[in-house]
Formats: structure tokens, C-alpha cells, sequence
């Protein structure tokens, strides 16, 4: 049982006793408890719920696009900023961040790189001496031995300081930083292209209903008041 459905009945009860019992102050506290407490609860149903006849009513799901384009502008004016990207791509001491690009490297074919290699030494002067040892068969032993290292190379640069700064260096390019900003759009455009009207008022209801809670709770308070003191005015 909730707050509200606790308020409206501890309401009812004040009200129906003072109406057994003739007790007009009583009967009107829980008159109007009653009515403000009810008043409330109609109004937040009105934010999820279309009521026929009641202008207004629905809006979370009748605003949805709206709602959708402010979570978009969320995001790209308060997080996804020239500013908060640049913090990303640096560290809080202002050198560049260090990219793990190891995983990628690990996971990359290096082999058309060796296969260069050898054309490469086909062609030029030393064509003609490995010819004579076997030609391009004579290094292909070399071929694992060549990636590992080559891997592991590269992996060395990445994680270096002036590597990284000159990666920082490009990002931080207006058109570059551009490019990233549209991307990131796109990504939270698409998201939110899956999101529907039923999923939205499912995750707002599920948020701030139970603090919602507290304006019946509180709509009761007050309409009691409000009946104390027409009761003693009368």
C-alpha cells in the first residue's frame, strides 16, 4: 500500500466519523483532506494517463518527441562538449591521455605488411643476390619472427608520450573534433529512435512516482487544514 492510497483512506475515515458522529470540524477536516488528497492523485494519474474530456492530461506521453530532443540536447550541450571532450583525450595533469591500443594491434593482420617487405626487396638491388639463395622462399622463416616484432613495435609507440600527444593534437582540430561531435549524435539519435512513448512514461513513472507520492501526502495535510478552518469560520 502507498502513500497516497494511505492518505485518501486515513482521509475517508476522518471524514465518514465526523459525519456518523455529527462532529461538523471533524466531518470537514476530513472533507476536504479527502478532496485534496484526491485532487493531487487525479493529477499525477493526469501526467501518464489520457483522461477524455480533461485538456492536458497525458502530457508525458503527448511531449514525448519533445522529451526525446531535450535528452538529446542533454547530452550533446551539457556532456559531449568541446570542453568535457578535451577532458576526455587528457589527463587532469594536461598530458595527453595514453590509449590501450594494444588489443587492436594484437588483432591486427600483419602479414600484407611482410609480404611488402619482400616485394620490396625483390625489387630493388638485393633482388638479384636473394635470387640466388633461393629467392623469397629463402625468408619466409622470417614471416612470424617479422610480426611478432613488428607488434610489439608498434605497441611501443602507441603507449609513448609524443605518440599520444600528436593523437590529442589532431582530435583537438576543429573539423576533427566536428566529425566526433556528429558521430556521437548520430549514436545517441539512433538510441533514442528505439526508445517509445510506453518505454518513456514507463521510466518516469518508475522515478519520480514515489516522490510524486508525497503530493497527495501533502494535499491531504493541507485540504485538512483548510476544512479546520472553514469549519471554525462558520
Amino acid at each position: 500500500m502507498n502513500k497516497s492510497v494511505i492518505t485518501n483512506i486515513i482521509a475517508l475515515i476522518i471524514a465518514i466519523s465526523g459525519y456518523l458522529l455529527s462532529h461538523d470540524i471533524v466531518f470537514s477536516i476530513g472533507l476536504f483532506a479527502v478532496s485534496g488528497a484526491i485532487t493531487n492523485a487525479i493529477a499525477i494519474h493526469m501526467l501518464f494517463e489520457k483522461v477524455p474530456g480533461l485538456y492536458g492530461s497525458g502530457v508525458i506521453p503527448a511531449r514525448f518527441e519533445d522529451f526525446k530532443i531535450g535528452i538529446r540536447d542533454l547530452m550533446m550541450n551539457q556532456f559531449f562538449t568541446d570542453q568535457n571532450i578535451d577532458k576526455f583525450l587528457s589527463e587532469s595533469s594536461g598530458n595527453a591521455s595514453h590509449l590501450n591500443l594494444a588489443p587492436v594491434i594484437n588483432k591486427v593482420n600483419l602479414e600484407p605488411a611482410f609480404d611488402s617487405l619482400l616485394t620490396t626487396i625483390e625489387e630493388s638491388s638485393f633482388g638479384g643476390m636473394l635470387a640466388m639463395f633461393g629467392g623469397n622462399e629463402a625468408l619466409l622463416p622470417l614471416k612470424e619472427p617479422f610480426i611478432e616484432k613488428m607488434k610489439i613495435s608498434l605497441v611501443a609507440i602507441t603507449e609513448s608520450d609524443d605518440f599520444n600527444e600528436l593523437v590529442r593534437t589532431e582530435l583537438e582540430q576543429p573539423e576533427v573534433m566536428g566529425n566526433v561531435k556528429e558521430k556521437v549524435e548520430s549514436i545517441i539519435n539512433k538510441r533514442l529512435d528505439e526508445l517509445t512513448p510506453e518505454l518513456v512514461k514507463a521510466i518516469i513513472q518508475e522515478m519520480i512516482r514515489k516522490h510524486l507520492g508525497w503530493l497527495v501526502v501533502w494535499g491531504g495535510v493541507f485540504g485538512g487544514l483548510i476544512g479546520l478552518v472553514a469549519a471554525l469560520l462558520q
